[in-house]
């Protein structure tokens, strides 16, 4: 499941996320981001599929390390009650990983690609070509 972003044309399918706010750790980032983001809370405890590194650029200055954790398989009810946040997100879709593939750039497929091959094998993956656009 991913969203499609209002305010970035250059990566506009993306999880719900975002930054770490005052004595957070990463697991309370993303089941804050994603309740805010969907109205979802995902259940516990956390299983860590991907760090995700990336380089500073002009759309981002800075270097960001970020973590995808597994929110569970969604049912079809939990999909339809989503809430986006209108000024984040308009869209959510749940798709086969090979549709996603025209929907967004080569790198953020690349991603997606080995975050799902992390939850098939369970085994972590580390990611560092997410850069931003220099």
């Amino acid at each position: 499941m991913q969203l499609r972003a209002v305010y970035s044309a250059v990566h506009p399918w993306q999880w719900p996320g975002g930054t770490t706010e005052r004595g957070e750790r990463p697991w309370e980032t993303a089941v804050r981001e994603c309740e805010e983001e969907t109205g979802l809370v995902p259940p516990g405890p956390p299983h860590l599929l991907a760090a995700v590194f990336g380089l500073p650029g002009t759309e981002w200055p800075y270097a960001t390390a970020g973590f995808v954790f597994d929110g569970g398989r969604l049912t079809t009810a939990q999909i339809s009650s989503i809430r986006l946040a209108p000024d984040e997100h308009d869209e959510v879709r749940a798709l086969p990983l090979p549709k996603w593939r025209p929907l967004m750039p080569a790198r953020d497929f690349n991603r997606l690609t080995t975050v799902m091959n992390a939850r098939r094998t369970g085994t972590t993956a580390y990611f560092d070509s997410w850069d931003w656009e220099v």
